[in-house]
């Protein structure tokens, strides 16, 4: 069944240069881009944003990190999208993840790993409505 979920290519990745690399990747397993922007955010749209991780420690940190400078938004289409896209993130810590996944090729740490995917249709749903007006969904 066709499925929409929601990328950021984060600012590491960006910051290195890995952005074409990746979006490559993305395209190569057979997902449809169904919007896309390239943008910097406010510490308090990433505080929004991760706001289910406000009591977890690394929370401030991440929000630090995630506005530190330009990443893309990317809603993405296919079968199975959800898991598909986890898989070829990797594991969260690039030192765990899987040869020939996003994280194990483009990032340098369990912070900048380089890449986030929704992991759950809930999830994407509220990802997908925080950065794009349904109108921007073509």
């Amino acid at each position: 069944m066709l499925q929409r979920t929601f990328s950021i290519i984060k600012p590491d990745a960006v910051r290195n240069g890995y952005t074409g690399a990746i979006l490559a990747e993305i395209d190569r397993a057979g997902f449809r881009i169904v919007a896309i922007r390239k943008q910097s955010i406010s510490g308090p749209q990433a505080e929004g944003f991760y706001h289910v991780h406000k009591e977890r420690p690394f929370f401030g940190d991440l929000c630090v990190f995630m506005s530190s400078g330009p990443l893309v938004l990317l809603v993405l289409e296919k079968d199975n999208a959800i898991a598909d896209l986890r898989k070829l993130m990797g594991a969260t810590n690039p030192a765990n993840a899987e040869e020939g996944t996003i994280r194990k090729r483009f990032a340098g740490s369990i912070q900048e790993n380089a890449i986030h995917g929704s992991d759950g249709e809930d999830t994407a749903a509220f990802e997908i409505g925080y950065w794009f007006a349904a109108y921007e969904l073509i």
